[in-house]
């Protein structure tokens, strides 16, 4: 399948946009508007340079076709770009164009667009993240006490509730914001340091330069020029991945317990939705496809950018290069990955009744850990479960419910009433601090307004 088949299953169409062509040429325009700005300031450019370029920001001038095939023979867009504009601002203003990126090198202009790219790119993933948080916190309040079964190794465990399954994904996305946060304070900074990461062509004149020009561009300015060291992009990436991890947890949970022999929550129910080319009556997990697609293929992406660390120098020789569609590609599918989450989220049927038949179904085994926690006070741990489980084969032979079962077992009724055998085989009645769990996440210090 094409990219333009694939794209708006694995991006969205801002986060698309953001990362297109036309926007990083606005950005790298941006950054050479920015530049002028601080050269006129220190006196380096003449009057009026600033503003011959300004009209060029939307980078309109850019013949993209020429540009393309020029980049192959130069290495980068950065060069023939420099050379349009450069070309653009002499016909406005001759004198303006002898200072049309003076000081910087292509990383300069292509790094720090790349940093304005990912600016906007992180308002959006925050809108996104922000969004699922308040689905996710209203499913948590509705389901805070709906019962189902609890699985371990994808076998039936004690009771949960499903406001406790969700609960869990809005703890791990509240911490991925968190992280967020950090991440975007160690990459949103300027990168200008010329040839070498020294701003010697801007002599006695670089510092202020380089200050004025992140002021200008509404960044941090680093303690020096990162060229070769990617670290702060490389963190993002990662803290995108672990987002990404998160959100394929939430979408398997939700494809697994869609499956129609268990059938205890749906994607939404929509004409057209998750239907089958060929089987009139499937309703896939659509949604949930997308995440998982995700959460798949970042992993690979971020091991690029940890591969492309060691670059050599002053200046990377392929690996810089290997970064430039890795971490926008990231961003398009952690941006597909929310949308889709919050798709399902938003959209959640949910059926307690078929949880309940579900549970029942299972001859009250899953709550054989009640009452050997309630036998081992009194007869010890190793005895109680011994006990218990041999009643839970004989349940399973004889398609008994376990309850009856321990009523006519010697050892068990002489230390359980019948009463107490009851209430232990009520999956209510063992759902331990599960509603508290689910009150310290919705009240949490990290719970958005």
């Amino acid at each position: 399948m094409s990219m333009e088949g694939t794209e708006s299953l694995l991006s969205t169409p801002a986060m698309t946009e953001t990362f297109s062509i036309k926007h990083q040429l606005r950005a790298m325009a941006r950054f050479e508007w920015a530049l002028s700005c601080a050269l006129e300031k220190q006196g380096i450019a003449e009057k009026r340079t600033a503003a011959s370029l300004e009209p060029l920001l939307d980078a309109a001038f850019v013949d993209v076709p020429k540009l393309l095939v020029d980049a192959t023979q130069a290495g980068n867009i950065a060069i023939p770009f420099v050379q349009q504009l450069t070309a653009a601002v002499t016909s406005r203003n001759a004198a303006a164009s002898h200072t049309v990126h003076l000081g910087a090198t292509s990383q300069d202009v292509l790094d720090t667009a790349l940093v304005l790219q990912i600016r906007d790119a992180l308002a959006q993933i925050g809108a996104a993240v922000d969004a699922l948080d308040r689905a996710l916190r209203s499913q948590v309040r509705t389901h805070a006490e709906t019962i189902l079964t609890g699985r371990t190794w994808l076998q039936p465990g004690p009771p949960v509730t499903l406001g406790l399954k969700l609960a869990g994904t809005l703890a791990a996305l509240r911490r991925h914001r968190t992280r967020l946060g950090a991440a975007a304070e160690r990459v949103l900074v300027l990168q200008f340091g010329g040839a070498v990461g020294t701003l010697a062509a801007l002599g006695p004149h670089g510092a202020s330069v380089s200050a004025e020009l992140a002021r200008v561009l509404q960044l941090r300015e680093p303690e020096l020029p990162w060229h070769s060291q990617r670290d702060n992009l490389v963190e993002m990436g990662q803290v995108l991945a672990l987002l990404v991890g998160s959100l394929g947890k939430f979408a398997k949970d939700i494809a697994l317990l869609m499956q129609a022999e268990v059938g205890e929550v749906s994607e939404p129910m929509k004409e057209g939705r998750g239907g089958s080319s060929t089987m009139p009556h499937k309703h896939n997990p659509v949604g949930s496809a997308a995440v998982l697609a995700a959460a798949a293929r970042v992993p690979g992406l971020v091991a690029t950018l940890l591969g492309a660390m060691p670059q050599e120098h002053e200046r990377g020789l392929g690996l810089w290069q290997a970064e430039w569609e890795t971490l926008p590609e990231i961003f398009r599918l952690t941006a597909a990955a929310l949308s889709r989450s919050i798709e399902i989220a938003e959209g959640l049927e949910v059926f307690p009744e078929r949880m309940r038949t579900n549970l029942d179904a299972m001859l009250g085994l899953p709550l054989s850990e009640a009452v050997s926690a309630a036998l081992a006070p009194k007869i010890g741990r190793t005895a109680a479960h011994t006990i218990v489980r041999k009643a839970g084969s004989e349940a399973v032979r004889t398609n008994q419910p376990l309850e009856r079962i321990l009523r006519t077992t010697p050892e068990i009724v002489a230390h359980l009433g019948e009463n107490e055998i009851r209430r232990l085989m009520d999956p209510a009645e063992y759902l331990g601090s599960a509603r508290r769990f689910i009150e310290r996440v919705l009240e949490g210090p990290n719970a958005s307004s």
